[in-house]
């Protein structure tokens, strides 16, 4: 069983307008609402891909509401914490040439009695788990170190993964997870310098294992660069995953797809190699539809024959010279 924790939940709406414009009215052709957060859709990608999950996390007000309804109306298992703020709500306007402009709300304030029922649930919950993943944003009021202070509780009972961005991952990645997956964007701002080549990616990802990570995944839109390492193996190993070029539909959401598959991979004992094509390929399936972690099998398994992996040197870790 994978538990995926989503502290800052919303309820996720994209629109179609074709003949948007900035400044005027606009009238959407299309509307998709559905839960969201990263863990939300890590959950919603495991689910497709027919791996047992639970969802939680916390939730509040109306929107919360709206949220637990809808994992539940999507058959996904759940078990939120009720909060007294408001869940967030964010909308992303896909225009004619198929540009994302997304607007998100910052989300509630959490108090520390809200925060410590979510630290029991998550502690019952790891008694029937395998894999627990932190993933997204940390709403208003909760700690830098909070995803630190889950890895810590869960380390040697289950495989963590991470996937975060700013503090929150900075601090988390001293904590020792199995995983950390975040985008280069957000690698650059952990490292402090800007990626223009293979090289600083094959690094990056070096010095995220160096700063405490067994294993670290650093993607974008061509795929990914991944240091891995496997359990109890004395060294890492660096992949470079290079997939085709595709027409997004929807980029929300294909990097927590992309983690589901390659936790997928995991839970099914699949070599690294397998493990990241399979993730390309949920990540590639993810933008060929409107929504978060929606995608279709078939296209998944069509999508894994175009994806090359290969072995690369590792980089020392640290800026480029």
């Amino acid at each position: 069983m994978i538990v995926t924790v989503t502290l800052n939940a919303a309820l996720d709406r994209t629109l179609s307008v074709p003949n948007f414009q900035a400044g005027t009215r606009n009238r959407a052709s299309d509307a998709l609402t559905l839960p969201g957060g990263k863990g939300v859709n890590v959950a919603r990608a495991l689910k497709r891909l027919g791996e047992p999950v639970i969802a939680t996390g916390l939730a509040g007000g109306r929107t919360g509401t709206s949220i637990i309804e809808g994992l539940t109306e999507e058959g996904i298992l759940n078990d939120f914490v009720r909060i007294r703020g408001e869940s967030r709500t964010s909308t992303a306007v896909v225009d004619p040439n198929g540009r994302q402009t997304e607007i998100i709300e910052y989300g509630p304030a959490v108090g520390e009695d809200e925060l410590g029922v979510l630290l029991e649930k998550i502690r019952y919950l790891a008694r029937g788990a395998d894999m627990f993943v932190l993933s997204g944003s940390l709403p208003r009021n909760v700690p830098d170190d909070y995803y630190a202070a889950i890895v810590r509780e869960l380390k040697g009972q289950v495989y963590v993964a991470l996937d975060a961005q700013g503090p929150p991952l900075r601090v988390g990645v001293g904590a020792d997870p199995d995983l950390v997956s975040p985008n280069a964007r957000e690698t650059e701002e952990i490292v402090g310098y800007e990626f223009s080549e293979d090289d600083d990616l094959v690094a990056a990802a070096e010095t995220l294992t160096s700063m405490g990570a067994q294993s670290a995944i650093v993607h974008q839109a061509d795929g990914c660069v991944a240091r891995v390492r496997e359990p109890g193996a004395k060294s890492a190993v660096t992949y470079r995953v290079l997939v085709p070029v595709k027409e997004a539909l929807s980029t929300v959401g294909s990097g927590d797809a992309f983690l589901a598959g390659y936790l997928t991979g995991v839970t099914r004992g699949e070599d690294a190699r397998s493990r990241l094509t399979l993730a390309a390929a949920c990540g590639i399936a993810n933008i060929q539809t409107p929504g978060a972690g929606v995608f279709e099998r078939s296209e998944v398994d069509a999508q894994r024959r175009q994806v090359q992996v290969w072995e690369v040197e590792a980089a020392p870790a640290g800026p480029p010279p």
